[in-house]
């Protein structure tokens, strides 16, 4: 069964994906047109405390989605791998938090409410989406001005499971008792300075935040799948791949996918230093095995372009194979493993004069050829030439389209 994210542009199409797209914005906009958000008087009063109905409202749509979310992962029917996280730029995310903040205050509106209320009509609305797009206008002609601090701090998908040290489920009940915590105090404002009668709150509030809080101590309990757990829910699919031979590339399709303009080619060496130094593939990223799981190198493969193609290798296909099946549990997209591994591609573009070890048996994954001197890439057969020779094989490599949307965004 595919996990979630559905790829909606494989089961509807295209333009068919776009439809979705067009009902579910329009959706969203109805639903906080219904809810008062196109309103600025009372988008503003939350900052005066006199309604906090936005606030109410934003978080839960917040903790709710955040325990559904990661329930669904703990349970199979979604792959968090898939969902788009916006990368973290520390300093540059406080200082537009800020001035986005002071223009909420001053506006009466975010991007997202500021276009609810333009599209009913509403003359403030209209004029703050006006200033939105000179903003963004201004920001555009100017950013090459500050982009050195633009671009500073990045920590990539950064969140608060990392920054705090704690498990995902931990942190999904602290963060729903803290944002509960905050309901009970911001209607506590509302009483003393909006002059709030509490009667009128609904009382089955109790029951959802119940629910709430018991749902999340639950899968506080159960925990997210690890590597093991998303690889046995794929394992069957995957090792069919694997025995078909359907992800192994041949040296000759390796070298021509280097030299294919349209596609950026990833080449992961996952051997010990030691065999890395003796000899790689120029270009290749010395990534050792234990450290493929590392979940600041599965984001970083998960933020490369769409054209990627990552090729996994050791000294025979064992290692690699390994890496390859960490980076399919991890739904790293265009992964490949090098055919026969540095000792199929010294065979394929080494020189004669190479040296081989007899005692080195086929599927050990041991490095067959003795070299002088750990040169690294600095041997012929590092960088052979394209068109120095012709290479009969298959072509396997086809490009997987990525599945994660390529933005997030305001509400």
């Amino acid at each position: 069964m595919t996990p979630f994210p559905l790829p909606l542009a494989e089961i509807f199409g295209h333009w068919g994906a776009y439809v979705v797209f067009l009902f579910i914005g329009f959706a969203f906009g109805y639903v906080l047109e219904i809810a008062g958000f196109g309103n600025s008087k009372l988008l503003a009063a939350q900052f005066y405390f006199k309604d906090i109905t936005v606030l109410k409202v934003m978080f839960t749509s917040i903790i709710v989605a955040m325990v559904l979310i990661f329930a669904s992962s703990a349970v199979g029917l979604l792959d968090y791998n898939l969902i788009w996280v916006n990368p973290t730029y520390l300093w540059p995310g406080i200082v537009g938090g800020l001035i986005m903040g002071f223009g909420f205050i001053i506006g009466g509106f975010c991007p997202g409410t500021s276009l609810v209320s333009a599209a009913t009509g509403k003359i403030d609305g209209i004029f703050f989406v006006l200033g939105v797009l000179f903003g963004i206008f201004l920001f555009g002609e100017t950013v090459d001005n500050f982009s050195i601090f633009w671009n500073s701090s990045y920590m990539g998908r950064y969140t608060l499971p990392e920054w705090l040290g704690l498990s995902t489920g931990t942190v999904v009940l602290i963060v729903v008792l803290m944002a509960l915590f905050m309901f009970w105090g911001g209607e506590k404002l509302e009483q003393a300075f909006g002059k709030k009668d509490p009667k009128s709150e609904p009382k089955w509030r109790y029951t959802a935040a119940g629910v709430l809080v018991l749902v999340a101590v639950v899968f506080l309990v159960v925990g997210q799948p690890t590597i093991e757990d998303r690889w046995a829910r794929i394992e069957t699919e995957k090792e069919a791949l694997l025995v078909e031979r359907a992800v192994q590339i041949h040296p000759g399709e390796l070298l021509d996918t280097t030299h294919d303009t349209k596609i950026k080619t990833m080449m992961i060496d996952v051997r010990e230093e030691v065999d890395y130094n003796l000899f790689h593939i120029l270009d290749a990223r010395h990534v050792p095995l234990a450290e493929i799981s590392n979940p600041d190198f599965i984001s970083e493969l998960h933020f490369e372009p769409a054209n990627t193609v990552f090729v996994l290798m050791s000294n025979d296909e064992a290692a690699a194979t390994e890496a390859w099946k960490i980076l399919q549990a991890e739904s790293v997209p265009n992964a490949y493993i090098l055919e026969g591994g540095v000792n199929g591609w010294i065979a394929t573009f080494g020189d004669d004069d190479l040296t081989k070890r007899f005692n080195s048996g086929a599927g050990d994954d041991q490095l067959c050829y003795i070299f002088d001197s750990a040169l690294g890439s600095r041997y012929s057969a590092s960088e052979p030439d394209p068109h120095a020779t012709e290479l009969e094989y298959v072509p396997k490599i086809i490009l997987e389209l990525k599945r994660a949307p390529s933005s997030g965004g305001c509400g």
